[in-house]
Formats: C-alpha cells, structure tokens, sequence
C-alpha cells in the first residue's frame, strides 16, 4: 500500500479550519471526500498540523495510504484531485513516500506569513486575506520587537491551550527555535516571515499581536523579552486575527 504525500493550498475563509469537526465543512473533511470518490472508499488523511478558521495555506502537507489496487500516476492524482476540489483548495504536488513517513512527525520545520495592510481603505479584494490597520503603530518598532523572538525560548506565554495540554509537561514541551523573524514592508502591505522548528496551537498569531502592543507603544522591548526570559507568567491575551496568516512552507529532512 503506497504513502502519498501531498502538497496544497488554501482559502481558509469558508471554513472552519484544518482539522476535522462534526457539523462543520473543513479543510480535510474536503479533502478526505474528495480522495475517497476517486478511490471508491473512505480515507483519512494526515497532515503536518492544524489550521484555525480563517487561516490560508500556501503549502500544508498531508499524507495518505493509496491502495494497491489504485494504478493512477502521480500526475494523474494531481489532475483527479483537483478535478474532485472546490477552487479554494488546489493540490500542487503529489509523491510516494516510506511507508513509514508521518507529514507530521517528520516534520523538521515550517514557515508562516503574517500580512498586516496599512492602507487607509481596505481592498475589498484583500478582505479576510490580510489584518487591516491602517495607522497607530510603527512598523520599525514591530520588526526590532520580531528580533526579540529569534532563537532557543520557552514559548509558553506565546501558546493558546488546545485543552489536552499533560499536567506535568517535561522541560523541554514549550520550548521552540525560531530562525527567522523578518519583517518586509511594500508600500502599504507589511509582510511577517517566521521560520521555527515548530510552532504551538496559535503561537504566530499571538507572537504578532504581541510584538504589535511593542509597535503601538503599549510594551516595550524589555517588557516582551521579559516574558521569554521568565515563561512562567500569565499568558500573553494579544492574539492577531486569523486572517492575516498563512502556512507557507513545510520542512522536511532529505
């Protein structure tokens, strides 16, 4: 029985996240239909990790065990998928992986973009894509507050709880490394790029809404490396809309 692994992209606006959810249309349970008219059976499908509502995808990755009996080719999967899939979800790619390959648990990285619009009006064509706030920060003071979160920390005050967090979590549970921390402007569109060795249940959006209290002058530097250097305080309550966020990238060891 072959391991596919498959790359896709997504709208995350009409649905209610990633994970699967009774009485509600997501993103896998999409998916997992799609996949299972073409096979003529129910699948299920796993994925290097959530998304929220409202959260956009360049390239989440999945994994899925075809059955032998299946003969289509790798391209043809592409084209049957997509065949198969609403336009906001599109399959780019498709490969044959070890049997024993997890799209989570192999995982070695991911990147997130974080867009917040500055203009004064916002796009209609950018509504539920970017977080619009078109004034009352500096945008220099956000990407020297993003520097602060690069490197080895307990990000614990930076993790919403999902509810299924262990009661004595080893040392190690909240600690994550984050590569990058860049901040790109153009023109009225400010582009966020974090690349960490993992990410906890809405660490980018409350990073963001944090280091955006620094930008608005309501924090400062020393008041978020703070809450780094002691993780055992309340938990940050600053946390960026949905919208403005996308996986871009999963890493995996070659």
């Amino acid at each position: 029985m072959p391991r596919l692994l498959f790359t896709c992209a997504y709208d995350g606006q009409p649905y209610c996240g990633w994970q699967s959810q009774r009485g509600v249309q997501s993103v896998q349970d999409t998916i997992e239909a799609a996949i299972g008219r073409i096979l003529k059976e129910p699948v299920r499908i796993a994925a290097s990790g959530r998304t929220d509502a409202g959260v956009h995808a360049h390239a989440q990755c999945f994994h899925v065990d075809a059955p032998e009996s299946c003969r289509l080719s790798m391209d043809n999967w592409v084209a049957a998928l997509n065949a198969h899939l609403p336009a906001d979800i599109r399959i780019s790619c498709v490969q044959e992986v070890a049997p024993h390959f997890h799209a989570r648990f192999d995982a070695v990285g991911k990147e997130y973009e974080y867009l917040i619009c500055r203009a004064g009006v916002l796009s209609p064509f950018l509504r539920g894509r970017v977080w619009h706030v078109p004034h009352g920060f500096d945008a220099d003071a956000l990407a020297a507050a993003l520097q602060i979160y690069v490197g080895t920390h307990d990000f614990r005050r930076f993790a919403a709880n999902r509810g299924n967090e262990p009661a004595d979590p080893p040392l190690d549970f909240y600690l994550r490394t984050i590569y990058r921390a860049d901040l790109e402007t153009d023109g009225d569109m400010l582009r966020m790029l974090f690349h960490g060795n993992g990410f906890m249940y809405r660490m980018v959006r409350l990073l963001v809404g944090t280091a955006h209290q620094v930008a608005r002058g309501r924090m400062t530097d020393e008041e978020l490396a703070a809450m780094l250097k002691n993780p055992l305080g309340a938990k940050t309550r600053y946390c960026a809309p949905a919208e403005g966020l996308y996986l871009k990238q999963v890493f995996y060891a070659r």
